[in-house]
């Protein structure tokens, strides 16, 4: 065995794709499921980690509100919610992901999946954060003036525009 063997047969069981005439097809490895339960792992993760951030901060938020007005409990849970949709969404993708593990016949296929766990992943975390910034706002605003919740939650729910958009190309993705 010649060094040129020893490195396709190293390509071949990480990539999966075998150089014509250079590796036995039992050296090949399928690494598809592993890719897509690490993409269902990316987007659940990173989902909720901002998720976790978002809510967490708003609830602060919140704490402060309530201590002086009791009154506004209701609003202020909404408001504090609204970051934890992303986690929901990075939950949806991860499970859609994880159901379809067995079916993934080559690496390029997890691939392919694990890809696309990425927009709802990255952009979860992200906008959750700032919608939890956001949140903060609201929830100062609907302390200052009587009958402004309804605008607070308007400007919280313009960020979630993006977890929305992000959250369909992963489902169109990881469906595909």
């Amino acid at each position: 065995m010649n060094v040129f063997s020893v490195m396709s047969a190293l390509f071949a069981s990480v990539s999966g794709i075998a150089l014509e005439g250079d590796v036995a097809p039992e050296v090949i490895v399928n690494n598809g499921p592993a890719y897509a339960a690490l993409g269902a792992a990316i987007a659940i993760v990173l989902a909720g980690i901002g998720s976790s951030i978002g809510v967490g901060r708003a609830g602060q938020a919140s704490a402060g509100l309530l201590s002086k007005d009791p009154s506004k409990f209701g609003s202020c849970l909404v408001l504090q919610l609204l970051p934890a949709t992303q986690c929901i969404y990075g939950f949806v993708i991860a499970f859609m992901t994880l159901s379809g593990v067995s079916g993934i016949e080559t690496t390029a296929e997890g691939l392919k999946k694990m890809i696309f766990c990425l927009p709802i992943g990255i952009v979860g975390l992200v906008s959750a954060i700032y919608q939890g910034q956001v949140a903060i706002g609201g929830i100062n605003l609907v302390g200052k003036q009587e009958g402004t919740f309804g605008r607070a939650m308007t400007m919280a729910a313009m960020v979630e525009f993006f977890a929305i958009l992000s959250f369909v190309v992963s489902i169109m993705g990881v469906n595909a």
